[in-house]
């Protein structure tokens, strides 16, 4: 298998695709609290269109594929274009990242399509605060989601956004949820990218003492005998830690205060067709003019080979440029 490699040296084996920008909830940091109308069907990618991408990506050397959106799982026949993901040359290892309002009823079929590994997005336990952060009265479902697929033997990873004044008293509660269940809970750092950048996000350190102060000395998991290389390589940018007494372990994602760009191997395909480089730059080229333009698979090759010179070194988010992405959340996708 090649290698696909961008100006800097940095191996690319990692493609995020978003479905859609539509979701079943209105997160107040991915999306405005009244919503959005989100974009024409025509001008999303067709799941044939989406397959033919990554169909190319893998030949050039893509290994890891995560499906995200918006949420994933109200885009039409996702689970037909789960199992033809897991039929790609090199049989690339399938993620997928949901709010996980949906997921305890389409488990089984998900399971079924292959895919075995899934991050669900969960910023709170409390009832009211999920309510008013998503404008839904779900918590209950996501979590009897969660459950369940643990009881069917799936990798399960918890995403959680630390906000300052939101959700800030229950860092210990939520890092708790790893004390008596194999998974792992991730806490990831706010990036200010449209609806969220008035909201004030709490660094990855600050979180460790305090959980620290509340279950004990932490292990870095990176220390720890038996965590191999492939290991370290396939859980990405998280630092992750291990507390006494813990099933699971709990994670730090901090793309601002601890900056992995030096090691950045990912892009995105957004749901409109564009190949984002770097979370932070609007710039990439449109594959989806290319694509209903009758371009053969080598052009695409060569063009998604000459735009990668142009991946950015690192994003800016600690010191704004003009350059900025503008859109939420949900239409870059996550």
């Amino acid at each position: 298998m090649t290698e696909l490699v961008d100006a800097y040296g940095r191996k690319v084996d990692y493609l995020r695709i978003s479905l859609t920008d539509r979701c079943n909830l209105r997160c107040r940091y991915c999306m405005p609290k009244e919503g959005i109308g989100g974009i024409g069907h025509e001008r999303i990618l067709t799941l044939e269109e989406i397959l033919r991408v990554a169909r190319i990506l893998t030949e050039m050397g893509v290994r890891r594929i995560r499906i995200t959106g918006g949420e994933p799982l109200v885009r039409r026949n996702v689970l037909y274009l789960i199992r033809q993901l897991g039929t790609l040359p090199g049989q690339p290892e399938l993620t997928l990242t949901t709010n996980g309002v949906l997921l305890e009823e389409v488990l089984p079929e998900i399971l079924a399509a292959g895919l075995h590994s899934i991050n669900i997005s969960l910023d709170t336990l409390d009832r009211e605060v999920y309510r008013e952060l998503t404008g839904t009265d779900a918590l209950e479902r996501v979590l009897r989601g969660m459950e369940k697929a643990l009881e069917m033997g799936m990798q399960v990873k918890l995403n959680t956004v630390p906000i300052r004044g939101i959700n800030e008293k229950e860092l210990t509660v939520l890092a708790g949820l790893a004390r008596d269940r194999g998974i792992a809970v991730r806490f990831i750092e706010l990036m200010p990218i449209g609806c969220a950048k008035d909201l004030r996000g709490i660094p990855g350190e600050e979180i460790l003492h305090i959980l620290e102060d509340e279950y004990g000395s932490a292990e870095p998991e990176g220390g720890t005998p038996g965590v191999s290389e492939l290991q370290k390589e396939a859980r990405g940018p998280a630092r992750y830690y291990h507390f006494r007494g813990f099933q699971g372990n709990v994670g730090f994602i901090d793309p601002l205060s601890h900056s992995f760009c030096s090691s950045c191997n990912r892009v995105r395909l957004t749901s409109d067709g564009r190949l984002k480089l770097c979370l932070y730059y609007p710039e990439g080229p449109d594959l989806r003019e290319m694509l209903r333009g009758g371009c053969s698979d080598e052009e695409l090759k060569q063009a998604i080979t000459r735009e990668l010179i142009y991946k950015p070194e690192c994003h800016s988010f600690i010191n704004p440029s003009e350059g900025k992405d503008s859109r939420n959340m949900n239409e870059i996708g996550g």
